[in-house]
């Protein structure tokens, strides 16, 4: 037998009453689960944050990252918020992804990522960008998987300078090596992009080689040590990164190589002060790695709130930093990097 019409109408709008109802219900108690707030400075407390090196026991990260050296973490204990620093133990995409994969499933508001390859990590933070997390790298970047990148340094500057230091070192004359990290490496690539040109500016200095020790001090010293094995001509050593130019100093400063070859890159000056003193290592290049993180935290933080856009022109202040501005390609840029030598190494305690 039919039912009458007229008699469900009001059976099923209870039914639809009671889903409004509680879908309504429920919403509040989501938002308040997720311990999000916003506090009177327009930006959310309680975000979780992951912060994901290239690498874990790496000094450089160490230093950009942690609280007691004044990093990202800092920064995030200052503004309310829950920092955890996690990664593979090398530098690796394989090894980075799963660390990534892991902050996501722990409820990631925010990653700040220094990415291992430009393109492997994409899927994984186009993934998370979807999820409606927030995505920033530090150091290195990866462009089309991303909202914002916090730039060390000018990419040209880091390059160029490392060359022009050299240069002076080794009067302008003889054969050079470079001494990278991965080789799919996005900031690598890119510094050794503009050595490159500037080499142009010296005629009597050849590149011979460029060799990747992965930022593994084993490997690196490996490949610094067939480095000079096959270029017994060697004059200098060029590494732009903290893992390698640790490890070429260590080689050049045995009886074999000490006073042939010279050596710079991008070093911290606690690890590289004992190789200035020792002629070993003249002058460097870095940039404040705390500072570096502390502002990819303060950025992270103002974007996650909707506080600023990644557009160029937005402008915020990053706590003792001061205040910076979104660049060109959703970019903010640390400063210039500083050339350490033994006039000011001793000054520096990173």
């Amino acid at each position: 037998m039919r039912v009458p019409f007229k008699r469900t109408v009001p059976a099923v709008a209870a039914l639809l009453l009671a889903a409004v109802v509680a879908a309504c219900s429920s919403s509040p108690a989501s938002s308040s689960s997720s311990g999000i707030t916003k506090g009177a400075n327009g930006l959310d407390k309680g975000l979780k944050v992951f912060i994901i090196p290239k690498n874990l026991g790496n000094n450089y990260f160490t230093t950009a990252d942690s609280a007691k050296s004044g990093g990202a973490i800092a920064a995030l204990d200052a503004l309310g918020e829950t920092g955890t620093e996690t990664s593979g133990t090398a530098a690796t995409p394989a090894s980075q992804i799963p660390a990534i994969q892991a902050a996501i499933a722990k409820g990631a508001n925010v990653l700040i990522v220094s990415a291992t390859d430009p393109t492997a990590l994409c899927p994984t933070l186009n993934a998370a960008m979807k999820k409606g997390i927030t995505v920033v790298t530090y150091d290195s970047d990866a462009p089309t998987c991303r909202d914002m990148f916090i730039n060390q340094a000018s990419t040209a500057e880091i390059g160029t300078s490392e060359v022009d230091v050299l240069a002076k070192e080794i009067h302008d004359t003889g054969q050079i090596g470079i001494v990278s990290a991965a080789a799919t490496a996005t900031n690598q690539n890119a510094w050794i992009g503009y050595m490159k040109q500037e080499l142009k500016k010296y005629p009597n200095i050849q590149l011979v080689s460029t060799v990747y020790g992965n930022d593994d001090p084993t490997t690196a010293t490996q490949v610094t040590e067939g480095l000079l094995q096959s270029y017994p001509n060697l004059k200098g050593i060029i590494s732009p990164t903290t893992v390698g130019i640790l490890a070429a100093a260590q080689v050049v400063s045995t009886p074999q190589w000490k006073g042939k070859v010279l050596v710079t890159g991008l070093g911290t000056p606690l690890e590289m002060k004992a190789y200035v003193a020792n002629g070993v290592c003249p002058a460097f290049i870095l940039w404040n790695p705390a500072n570096l993180g502390y502002l990819a935290a303060y950025a992270a933080v103002e974007l996650a709130s909707h506080k600023i856009t990644n557009a160029a022109g937005q402008t915020f202040t990053a706590g003792k930093l001061g205040k910076y501005t979104v660049g060109a390609g959703h970019t903010v840029l640390l400063g210039p990097p500083t050339v350490f030598d033994a006039a000011n190494v001793n000054d520096f305690n990173f």
